[in-house]
């Protein structure tokens, strides 16, 4: 397609390769991009919402195997994900005032005339201009084309190749044609059956429809088994290739279209040599991928990616800090645990030393100093003090009065450690020394249902002491992965009597806002060489 206005147009095909955009004409690219794509891309969630149609072509498709980071939006997932979303946003009163979206609203329409309003697009018709072409996927990527970079790459689905042709003509004419007499263009691009393929020029357009003709990122199988890893579809999806790691001192295959990265040298890269660790652990790197999809009245984002640092992980392979968090109170408000096997503190140290090699000695001998004025043993009681597992949790019965008038004493908090309550007592005592009375009051720990306890409150510590049912509850379920995790954080909003809706109550219009609100939970565990991670909110 001819990228100068009122020069021939040319279907699923090119013309001769256009010149980079100058300064001028990359904010009228910017601006043409969010015509084209968002009102695909950011208005995505809601009018996925709002429209039923059956799942099809995903832009991964249109993208080669050589494509190194991925970025797409599905506005057409499934109907139930759609129901979901929609029912899930307008609990918001936020969301309902600000955006009154209706099942049957063309968000996207409503997207452009927020776009067009400025004049910069004067004569653009949204009915007759856009709506005929424009599909209800798209995506952003970064693809290795043998450059030095790699190529930043929009794709837009389009539902009538024809009519789209005709539509992104009208489009760079009306908003962001070159003025005549002017050098340089907006920007290039290639439709390609139901795709749009946009470029910083034609020629690179098309050399990723070329690229991808000889093998699709959807095909590719490590595309196939990180996006498997990480649950399948969604309403946004990322993928990141091993391959990404060789550009991680330059980060410009993204940027491009903005006009490069700040803080890089002409050629790219940084100027530093990276480490030696830091290159272990890129090289070790084989992929990852996230999804985020609505479901049963929340979000959940999860994502897979390659275990890199297996020596590390191996320590916290255990579910002893998920169990301990499982038998905390009912009514707890927030709490976080892990599980440590033996021997981490040492490796931890060890890691930091082979990261800053030029800084070992200075290390020990710190070590070593800290040691003979505390009479600490490194890592040896760091080991004792978190024992096999930790709990920090924080209960009901928060009073904002209470803890301004009586200080610390009145916070419901607390932790829990898997291990030895004398020998971690006696950890304590050597800290407390140096921490002077005042916080060595709060340093005592007392035994509970097997267990190292340590409270603020008194009240608290008695409910910490006894075996609780956290892990039975519906919301700990609703938000925890059952089965698997290694590592919980999880906040119960409707505990303690909506608290973040009572510590919110002068703001009247945050407040009803977090009111819907129901729990959150983040879930981590490892799978030989693979890292999960899941986190959902839901609401009530």
């Amino acid at each position: 397609m001819s990228m100068t206005p009122g020069g021939p147009d040319y279907l699923d095909t090119s013309g001769p390769a256009a010149a980079a955009p100058d300064n001028d004409n990359r904010k009228r690219l910017i601006a043409v991009g969010a015509l084209v794509a968002g009102g695909a891309v950011v208005a995505g969630g809601a009018w996925a919402a709002t429209s039923f149609f059956a799942t099809g072509a995903q832009p991964a498709e249109a993208l080669p195997d050589s494509t190194v980071a991925y970025f797409s939006v599905d506005l057409d997932p499934s109907g139930g994900q759609k129901i979901e979303a929609i029912r899930t946003l307008r609990k918001f009163p936020g969301f309902t005032d600000k955006v009154d979206l209706e099942t049957d609203d063309d968000l996207r329409e409503r997207f452009f005339e927020e776009v067009t309003k400025s004049g910069e697009c004067e004569g653009l018709d949204y009915a007759s201009d856009v709506e005929p072409w424009l599909g209800s996927r798209a995506a952003m990527a970064a693809v290795d084309l043998g450059e030095d970079e790699p190529a930043a790459v929009g794709i837009v689905q389009t539902t009538d190749a024809g009519k789209a042709e005709d539509g992104l003509a009208t489009l760079i004419e009306t908003c962001g044609g070159a003025e005549a007499g002017a050098e340089g263009d907006v920007g290039g691009w290639v439709v390609d059956g139901d795709w749009i393929v946009v470029a910083e020029t034609e020629e690179i357009a098309q050399q990723v429809v070329d690229a991808a003709d000889g093998g699709s990122l959807a095909g590719d199988a490590s595309f196939e088994k990180w996006t498997g890893e990480a649950g399948g579809d969604g309403f946004m999806s990322v993928y990141v290739a091993k391959a990404a790691a060789q550009y991680l001192d330059d980060a410009a295959g993204m940027g491009a279209m903005l006009g490069g990265v700040p803080g890089t040298s002409p050629d790219g890269m940084s100027g530093e040599e990276v480490p030696e660790e830091l290159q272990q652990m890129i090289d070790d790197f084989d992929g990852a991928a996230a999804t985020v999809r609505f479901d049963d009245g929340g979000v959940e984002v999860e994502y897979a990616m390659s275990n890199y640092q297996q020596d590390m992980t191996k320590f916290v392979d255990g579910d002893a800090g998920v169990s301990m968090v499982a038998g905390l109170p009912t009514d707890t408000v927030a709490a976080f645990g892990f599980a440590l096997e033996e021997g981490w503190a040492q490796a931890m140290l060890d890691y930091v030393r082979s990261t800053l090699p030029e800084d070992s000695a200075t290390i020990d001998e710190q070590l070593a100093q800290l040691e003979t004025e505390t009479g600490l043993a490194f890592p040896e009681d760091l080991e004792t003090l978190l024992g096999e597992g930790v709990t920090v949790s924080l209960g009901s019965g928060i009073d904002p009065d209470a803890i301004a008038n009586g200080g610390p004493g009145e916070v419901p908090v607390g932790i829990k450690i898997k291990g030895d309550a004398g020998e971690i007592q006696a950890v304590l005592d050597k800290i407390a020394a140096q921490a002077g009375p005042e916080l060595a009051d709060y340093m005592k720990v007392t035994e509970g249902d097997g267990y190292a306890v340590l409270a603020l409150q008194d009240d608290y510590r008695g409910a910490l002491e006894s075996e609780g049912d956290l892990g039975g509850s519906d919301d700990y379920t609703s938000v925890v992965e059952d089965g698997d995790a290694q590592t919980v954080l999880y906040v119960n909003f409707d505990a303690d009597d909506n608290w973040l809706v009572r510590l919110t109550e002068d703001m009247p219009e945050v407040s009803e806002n977090l009111e819907p609100l129901s729990a959150f939970g983040v879930s981590g565990w490892v799978d030989g060489d693979v890292v999960h991670g899941r986190m959902r909110l839901t609401t009530d």
